[in-house]
């Protein structure tokens, strides 16, 4: 398979119809995909990172993966079906349709391309404050307290779900280690490293996103001092309630209109 830059490569080609932007505010899906080589899997996790190249602010919308909502041409599910049932661009048009957002382009990232990125990013590790031990659904046992993790331990401590706060935790979890990612590239002058990021990119993540437009978007950001990339998660606190559907089981029935406006306002300031 030939890919955009010209590159032989076996990942997925998929359709994605998001416009392009060359230069202003991007928003990127970013996505954590719990597939073992099936064709239709589900994502792992569901993010928009959205940067603006005027003001160099970096932003993170996190979606949780059980938000109820209505899926084009297949009904009301939950929202991480949508890439099961049509890949990133129903995925797209789901949170298009549902929360107003456009999507310009997207990244699927593999496990093991997560944890190859953390280890070139952050050699020496990155320090978390672990609550308690995990080890249900990871591979792994991590024991509780304050340590410095490396790729594959990062990836279980972001995957971790098992606990009384399930998606929430984990979607905490995530944020808490983009933005220790971010702050670690910046302190050490990730910019020389870019070239060899850009070769686990290719080989670990499905993009739409050009080669040229990748570094750019990554040099940008690590030489113009964005500061702290800012998070949301939606649905966003009181806006939902939990619901148990035959056939689909525990999902976050939302308020749409409560989080289209969280979104709108967050994106905004």
């Amino acid at each position: 398979m030939l890919g955009k830059d010209g590159n032989n490569n076996s990942k997925k080609a998929y359709a994605f119809n998001g416009e392009e932007v060359k230069f202003g505010k991007i928003n990127v899906l970013l996505l954590g995909s719990d597939s073992r080589g099936e064709e239709h899997s589900r994502t792992d996790s569901i993010m928009i990172a959205h940067y603006d190249q005027n003001t160099h602010k970096a932003k993170l919308i996190s979606i949780m993966r059980d938000t109820y909502v209505d899926i084009p041409g297949h009904g009301k599910q939950k929202l991480n079906a949508a890439y099961a049932f049509g890949g990133p661009e129903l995925l797209r048009k789901t949170i298009k349709d549902n929360f107003n957002i456009d999507v310009n382009y997207y990244a699927v990232v593999d496990f093991k391309g997560f944890s190859k990125i953390v280890d070139i990013v952050a050699p020496d590790g990155i320090k978390v404050d672990v609550p308690h031990e995990m080890s249900s659904g990871i591979g792994m046992v991590i024991e509780s307290g304050e340590q410095v993790l490396h790729g594959d331990k990062l990836l279980g401590y972001v995957r971790f779900r098992h606990d009384n706060l399930s998606d929430f935790g984990r979607v905490q979890r995530q944020q808490e280690v983009i933005g220790k990612l971010k702050d670690e590239a910046l302190s050490v002058g990730t910019l020389v490293k870019l070239p060899k990021i850009m070769g686990v990119v290719g080989s670990y993540v499905d993009t739409n996103l050009d080669k040229s437009t990748m570094f750019s978007l990554g040099k940008d950001v690590l030489t113009k001092q964005s500061g702290d990339i800012k998070t949301i998660r939606i649905p966003v606190d009181g806006s939902f309630r939990n619901e148990t559907f035959d056939g689909i089981g525990a999902v976050l029935r939302v308020n749409l209109d409560e989080n289209q406006s969280a979104i709108n306002k967050f994106l905004a300031s």
